[in-house]
């Protein structure tokens, strides 16, 4: 795994140490002798993590933190505080200031690249979701990425996954009031839990009478619906090699018995503040994607889609020899519509005109808006003369029934022209080819006098 790496400390001898091992591993090693150097590096160039000395010249570690970790372009960066403080008080201080982990001096090497290697897995998933929201939204990241605020004023919900009762509630207790518990006894039963919950962190104990905690892990990481849920190990003092593998596996934090109730809420608070700022990236992505193929006033997919998902359906159509027809709408006269009563009622025929079309296909069926006044709907399985059957019935009930315009002050008639045409089963026929000969039959309906249905097979 290549990454670069910014070891910070002002000591030189312990700079050059933490290099060399490093380096070994074939990180990439940058180094900054105090913590405005340390801003500076992290500000001016891509870093992937920070190894951070406390006690420094100028601004001390627990400040560096505070200050990366407020900042939108590098609160993302994990935070490994190494340092000689080795008192409770200096651990927690670190963690509340944003640190990801807490490693003492004399660093113990396989707990170091342990835990670099599991928070530079985690740096590329949250550098991926950055970059897909970016791309997505395209805005700064000021605006699309400063969602640190945490928790967000929802309680987190906790799935505490030990055998034995006494030793759970024993470690829930502090939990209790700011974080809503679930205690799941039985491993086998734990990962239909973890799946079934919207958890914001999972606990798993180490040790099982007849079950692998890892295999639980495992699972827990390997289902869609958990993938991306924290998993914290509560391990025991002596479990050095479990920790190892645990964090190579992909589980996030571990925490050792006996347990502090301090740092527990700290590595907690922690994990569920970073699941919650990638939730709202993915969110941000989806929601992108999502109005990047939605027409914004009716609801409908809009042309994009069409274009790409119309391809699709055509090609599984034809290798399965299957049937379908689309439908091409235009809502006749629509200009006189804006001419006469302005865009805001037009805007009111389209929507209503998107609601009464959506009410007359089925759930299959895709149905967007192709352009101003003209609609699509694409009907897969669909025969010729049924696609006819349902035009004919679409058209009439805009006919049928007036338009609300104005907030209801005023109803308007509508009419609509329809051009109809299937798939030909044919190695020449194509998304272009299918939408042309609809078109023609839009054209014809709206020459021969509007309001109209007209079938076009070839």
């Amino acid at each position: 795994m290549t990454a670069r790496i910014l070891v910070v400390d002002d000591i030189e001898a312990n700079r050059d140490l933490l290099e060399t091992r490093l380096t070994a591993e074939y990180f990439n090693v940058i180094t900054a002798r105090d913590g405005h150097d340390a801003l500076a590096i992290c500000s001016e160039t891509s870093v992937d993590l920070v190894l951070l000395d406390i006690m420094m010249p100028g601004i001390d570690g627990f400040e560096v933190c505070e200050r990366l970790k407020a900042n939108a372009a590098t609160c993302h960066i994990p935070v490994v505080i190494v340092t000689a403080l080795d008192e409770m008080a200096d651990r927690l201080r670190g963690l509340q200031a944003g640190a990801d982990d807490f490693l003492t001096k004399p660093v113990n090497e396989m707990q170091l690249l342990a835990r670099v290697r599991s928070l530079l897995r985690l740096k590329m998933l949250t550098d991926e979701l950055r970059l897909r929201a970016v791309t997505a939204r395209d805005i700064g990241l000021e605006n699309l990425l400063d969602n640190t605020n945490g928790e967000g004023g929802k309680k987190p919900k906790i799935l505490v996954v030990d055998e034995r009762e006494t030793s759970a509630e024993k470690f829930v207790k502090p939990l209790r009031g700011a974080f809503e518990i679930v205690h799941a006894p039985d491993p086998n039963a734990a990962v239909f839990t973890a799946a079934e919950g919207d958890f914001d962190t999972v606990f798993v104990a180490a040790k099982f009478s007849d079950f692998d905690a890892l295999r639980i892990c495992s699972q827990i990481r390997s289902l869609d619906r958990t993938r991306f849920v924290p998993i914290i190990l509560v391990a025991e003092a002596d479990d050095d090699d479990l920790i190892k593998r645990a964090l190579e596996l992909g589980v996030n934090d571990y925490i050792v018995r006996p347990v502090d109730s301090n740092e527990l809420i700290a590595r907690l608070r922690t994990q569920v503040k970073r699941k919650r700022y990638h939730d709202g990236l993915r969110d941000n992505v989806a929601a992108s994607i999502e109005l990047a193929v939605t027409d914004g006033l009716t609801g409908l997919h809009n042309r994009r889609y069409l274009d790409t998902h119309l391809e699709t359906l055509v090609a599984r159509a034809l290798n399965r020899g299957k049937e379908l027809s689309l439908l091409i709408t235009d809502i006749d006269r629509f200009k006189d519509v804006n001419d006469t009563h302005g865009h805001d009622a037009g805007d009111d025929v389209l929507r209503e005109f998107a609601r009464r079309l959506r009410i007359n296909v089925r759930g299959m069926d895709l149905a967007c808006r192709y352009g101003g006044e003209e609609f699509v709907i694409v009907m897969p399985d669909t025969a010729p003369h049924v696609a006819a059957e349902v035009a004919e019935r679409l058209r009439a009930q805009i006919e049928s029934e007036g338009f609300s315009i104005e907030n209801g002050a005023h109803s308007i008639d509508v009419t609509v022209s329809v051009g109809v045409t299937s798939l030909i089963q044919s190695e020449a026929e194509n998304a272009k080819a299918l939408l042309k000969r609809a078109d023609e039959a839009l054209y014809e309906a709206k020459t021969n006098g509007r309001n109209q249905v007209v079938s076009r097979a070839a």
